[in-house]
């Protein structure tokens, strides 16, 4: 059993450990940080570990063999090193850095210490997109043609001026952070590498806090090209569609982290719908970095998605700013 700490117990942080607590025998949460105690007293009792508001004292406890951080962005890559250091195991929440020389930074420390670095990238743990993966990968779906997605919803309602979450420096390229990293990572996934990006990013419902609206064109390395929307003034909704030469699938509904059905149509074929078993993505994702810790093997390592998915959102930011194509090395 791995003994992690979870640092940070706002609504996803608390999400994470739900998605284990008394369910794993891989992993669980033995101690918690948070800036604010007393406000999440009540809910580290029920889950039966202690709260505490120094990071630091986390990273010297010998019971603690890793943590989990649920924190705002910007402060992943010093809280990564500083793990790392104390030779504390990692488990991020993306994006895991806001820079790509950040991400190669943590990456290097962890090295040097020889921990396990995770990306909370759920999604790459979902039945049906790793059933995408095999339909490309076989050749059922064909050569892999374009990819298109979108990941939207009320987040620019949902916070107030104030909240992290509507800091243009915690946030940048509006809804890339919050909801549009995860369909990049996806294409990543099904497409690697990106080469170039055009993307357009504004702020057209508030007069504060982050971009509204943002979208961007891509193409792959591998000739594939692809297409995002995130905008967090809307309502609740997300979809990905991937074309290949002989037919395409699609996923998408309101809600995202429950198992996915996928529709998929063949060539002069009728359209199928397909399920799968359920699955807790989040225990899936966290019981991985466990397994991972006990085989000593690493997960996100120099020249991977992770770094990549990185550059690409640099890559977007750059973009936006300047209005021309970027190429991504």
């Amino acid at each position: 059993m791995i003994n992690a700490a979870i640092v940070g117990l706002g609504r996803w942080g608390q999400n994470l450990v739900n998605s284990i607590q008394g369910k794993s025998d891989k992993i669980r949460i033995a101690a918690g940080v948070t800036r604010s105690v007393e406000k999440a007293g009540d809910y580290a009792k029920r889950q039966d570990f202690p709260l505490q508001q120094l990071y630091g004292k986390i990273l010297v406890n010998p019971r603690i063999d890793a943590v989990v951080l649920a924190t705002p962005h910007s402060q992943h890559a010093a809280q990564i090193i500083a793990a790392a250091k104390a030779g504390k195991h990692v488990f991020t929440e993306k994006p895991f850095a806001l820079t790509q020389r950040d991400a190669e930074v943590c990456l290097q420390a962890c090295a040097a210490s020889q921990v396990t670095l995770a990306v909370g990238f759920n999604w790459r743990f979902q039945p049906a997109l790793q059933e995408i993966k095999r339909m490309l990968d076989d050749g059922r779906l064909g050569k892999l043609l374009h990819i298109e997605g979108n990941f939207c919803g009320p987040s620019a309602y949902r916070y107030t001026a104030g909240h992290w979450r509507q800091s243009r420096e915690e946030g940048p390229a509006g809804g890339m952070t919050g909801r549009g990293v995860h369909v990049v990572d996806a294409m990543l996934y099904l497409s690697g590498h990106v080469d170039t990006v055009f993307a357009q990013s504004c702020r057209r419902v508030h007069d504060y806090g982050i971009d509204d609206t943002t979208s961007m064109l891509f193409r792959f390395r591998n000739g594939a090209t692809g297409y995002l929307g995130t905008l967090v003034a809307t309502a609740e909704t997300w979809r990905m569609q991937v074309f290949g030469a002989r037919g395409w699938v699609e996923v998408g509904a309101i809600e995202h982290l429950t198992t996915w059905t996928m529709r998929l149509c063949y060539v002069n074929q009728p359209l199928q719908t397909l399920s799968f078993p359920h699955v807790s993505t989040e225990r899936a994702e966290l019981e991985n970095f466990a397994d991972a810790i006990k085989a000593r093997r690493p997960l996100a390592v120099a020249g991977g998605d992770e770094v990549h998915g990185v550059a690409v959102l640099e890559a977007i930011l750059k973009s936006a700013k300047k209005n021309a194509t970027v190429k991504i090395n």
